[in-house]
């Protein structure tokens, strides 16, 4: 027992419990990685094609494919219905263009805030602020393989540096979010990744803040993460070559006009990268008007032909349905193929855009 300076006698213990985990309500265990890979195993035949898919990726980025990369696909999944039939349309749709474009489907399944809302399905899979976090992510890689199995590869943001260890292998491509690009952990996090990686620049249009990240995640580090059986580990990664730059513009003004991506192409190149862009459609790029993304896509084709090769893809924010829809509050169902996040294109706006795309690029290599 120890004697307090107003004379009440307490036991250690006490003490302990009044200067640690004061601010957390409990602790709930999670299986495995490993546990989760068993109950959701990949087949030999859904391995290569992420390891394919992969391929096909770095080819692009190291000019050895020349067709342009489409990450397109809703805001964030909130529906594994909904999900499953984008995939559908998107795999019939890829059939139509795999000449001149390579399509990844936006899966993501977390979501940054700024202060607080729906932090995505792996989070809050029932929509109901109930957070069962064990179902997200079971119900995150049951979708990854369903997508897997109807052959489209899947892209997403990863949040979150326990996440991946759950899904990552499920996963072709990867972004580090500009909220998130100058944090220590996920350079850290990204030079380990197994899959191309791409760094947007940050919410007010800092180019050197994304520049940076991708130099750091080219080396090695050591740090603090889990192995496939839940253990605490030090962790030490080979680093990461495979990643470029995403422009997503910032305050409130677009970066993707030629003088922009010229501004990148050089600043990589002094920073001793290969320039590598992608060109986000979506946020300052269209003035936060989701409609625009069809005229940004536009801009962004005509620079490809007009023959700058290191514009190297887009990314289209894109459901069944066009807009967006509030958070629905518990109870309510939310309206089928409406994004509940950013608004999206509608599938039928999105259809058209790529197809003319894809007619666009054909002529380039006529």
């Amino acid at each position: 027992m120890i004697l307090h300076k107003d004379g009440v006698f307490v036991m250690k213990e006490q003490i302990s419990k009044a200067i640690e985990n004061i601010n957390v309500v409990s602790f709930t265990p999670l299986i495995s990685p490993r546990e989760m890979k068993e109950l959701y195993p990949l087949t030999d035949s859904l391995s290569e094609h992420v390891a394919h898919s992969r391929e096909v990726i770095q080819n692009i980025l190291n000019g050895k494919d020349l067709r342009f990369l489409i990450i397109v696909g809703p805001c964030s999944i909130h529906s594994e219905e909904v999900a499953l039939e984008y995939a559908q349309r998107l795999r019939e749709l890829q059939e139509q263009v795999n000449d001149v474009l390579f399509m990844i489907m936006r899966t993501y399944f977390e979501k940054p805030r700024t202060t607080l809302g729906w932090k995505g399905l792996i989070y809050d899979p029932d929509l109901d602020n109930t957070h069962n976090i064990a179902k997200g992510l079971r119900l995150a890689r049951k979708i990854l393989i369903n997508i897997a199995e109807i052959g489209l590869p899947t892209g997403t943001e990863l949040l979150d540096p326990i996440v991946p260890q759950y899904i990552s292998n499920l996963v072709s491509w990867a972004s580090i979010g500009a909220r998130t690009t100058e944090s220590q952990t996920h350079r850290e996090m990204a030079s380990g990744f197994s899959m191309p990686i791409g760094f947007k620049n940050s919410t007010d249009g800092n180019l050197q803040i994304a520049i940076d990240a991708m130099v750091s995640a080219q080396g090695s580090h050591h740090f603090l993460g889990i192995d496939d059986d839940g253990h605490t580990c030090i962790i030490e990664t080979a680093g990461n070559s495979m990643s470029h730059i995403i422009l997503r513009g910032g305050r409130g003004r677009p970066n993707y006009d030629p003088v922009s991506i010229v501004e990148s192409i050089e600043r990589m190149q002094k920073a001793g990268l290969p320039p590598r862009i992608v060109v986000d459609c979506s946020h300052a790029n269209c003035g936060k008007r989701y409609t625009l993304q069809v005229h940004v896509l536009r801009d962004v084709i005509q620079q490809r032909i007009e023959g700058n090769p290191f514009l190297l893809g887009a990314m289209l924010e894109s459901s069944l349905k066009p807009g967006n829809q509030p958070f629905p509050p518990p109870g309510e169902v939310p309206e089928y193929g409406v994004s509940i996040t950013d608004p999206c294109l509608g599938w039928e706006e999105t259809e058209a855009i790529i197809l003319e795309s894809a007619r666009r690029l054909r002529t380039q290599t006529k």
